[in-house]
């Protein structure tokens, strides 16, 4: 039987490759996409934080430029702004006094200047979200940044602090008060650095099973940006698209292959052939 007798397989075959290539080149699109933001990141972070600096006076720069930097934008309706844009979060006032973008524009500048940056969400009882900071590695100990405060808060001695240091009332109380108007709602005790709920219901279980395959997985860093870079979750869902896309373009021709018997134009050989053509000396007659 040829392709005529299996006009259903025919249509999903054409179909599947159609996908395929339109999930290349938005591939390709997200890739454009995400490089340009990293450029931009990258030539952003260089203004404000030197090179020479170490960990700590980076993240104190970037600090300084949220609290006294250059005028920015103000927008008459925030809500229409993009809070997972860099250019977004880094250049207009509302977006840099909100916590969670705020941390946004944190960790981006952060990651550009080569530190190793994540978000902390503190919750409350319920699991709800009431304020995000940002968690950076220095000299081995992941230390609790506040973008919104623009601090890094410390004990009565001057040590900078982790979450596990701060789950401690003795050693919180000493931290915020050192920083001025900060809630004392806002505690340590209850943490999560990516809150499945705002995507998969809890009730789904999706966290306990994760944890179970895979213990602290949502420690990465990279899960940070992931969530909160428009252009990097953009370029990560394409891809994923077009990887399995092209598993199931591969399961067909394998049932077109060996089940249907049906002939094929096979794109790799063609590519060989028009590969040696292109490379191989002309033929004098």
């Amino acid at each position: 039987m040829g392709w005529r007798q299996h006009k259903l397989f025919q249509l999903v075959w054409r179909i599947s490759n159609l996908l395929l290539i339109a999930s290349v080149l938005v591939s390709l699109y997200g890739l454009g996409w995400e490089f340009s933001v990293r450029r931009y990141l990258k030539g952003f972070s260089d203004a404000i934080v030197p090179a020479t600096a170490t960990p700590e006076q980076k993240v104190q720069y970037i600090l300084d430029w949220m609290r006294v930097g250059p005028p920015r934008a103000v927008s008459a309706d925030p809500s229409d702004l993009s809070r997972r844009d860099p250019e977004t979060t880094l250049n207009y006032e509302q977006l840099l006094n909100v916590c969670g973008t705020a941390t946004n524009a944190f960790l981006n500048l952060a990651r550009s200047s080569g530190l190793q940056a994540r978000r902390l969400l503190l919750l409350t009882t319920e699991r709800t979200t009431m304020h995000v900071v940002a968690e950076v590695l220095i000299q081995d100990r992941w230390v609790i940044v506040d973008p919104t405060y623009r601090v890094i808060p410390r004990d009565a001695q001057g040590r900078m602090l982790t979450r596990t240091d701060l789950q401690d009332p003795a050693t919180f109380s000493q931290a915020i008060n050192r920083i001025k108007g900060y809630p004392p709602e806002y505690t340590f005790q209850t943490v999560a650095h990516v809150r499945l709920a705002r995507f998969v219901p809890h009730r789904f279980g999706l966290r306990k099973f994760l944890d179970s395959i895979y213990p602290g997985w949502d420690a990465a860093a990279y899960w940070s940006l992931l969530l909160e870079r428009e252009s990097l979750f953009f370029l990560c869902a394409a891809l994923f698209t077009t990887f399995l896309l092209f598993l199931w373009r591969s399961g067909l021709a394998w049932y077109a292959d060996k089940r249907l018997k049906l002939p094929r134009i096979r794109l790799r050989q063609k590519a060989v052939r028009a590969g040696v053509a292109l490379f191989s000396p002309p033929e004098i007659k």
